[in-house]
């Protein structure tokens, strides 16, 4: 059973930047796709990014090509979102994902507990 486990969340004022770590254990060795989803106050959970464990392949969400940037490092099993050029409308409970043998947009097995991320104009 993987376990995710989010860091880097906080307050930061409009234009600044945020680092989210997903940091990965046990049965690791399974994930086949790794990525982050928002859900903001008062909305449904939305996907934000992914990046294939094996291959490094990435995709995001319109909203936040451009600004947003997934990377993974497979030694320590770690995913990252750096988030840049922040605004109101990123606000929101970010979470981490991980799916076995498939991509997280047809199955997500695994989600983190989530990460606040607020941004003030």
């Amino acid at each position: 059973q993987v376990q995710l486990v989010e860091s880097g969340g906080g307050l930061v004022q409009a234009g600044g930047s945020l680092r989210l770590s997903c940091a990965a254990s046990r049965g690791t060795f399974n994930i086949y796709d790794m990525g982050w989803f928002g859900q903001a106050p008062g909305k449904e959970r939305e996907f934000v990014s992914r990046i294939m464990w094996s291959s490094g392949t990435a995709s995001y969400a319109d909203s936040v090509k451009g600004r947003f940037t997934i990377s993974r490092d497979n030694a320590q099993n770690t995913v990252y979102l750096q988030m840049n050029s922040l605004n109101s409308e990123d606000t929101a409970v970010y979470y981490c994902t991980a799916s076995a043998g498939t991509s997280i947009f047809t199955r997500s097995d695994y989600w983190g507990q989530g990460t606040q991320v607020t941004v003030s104009s």
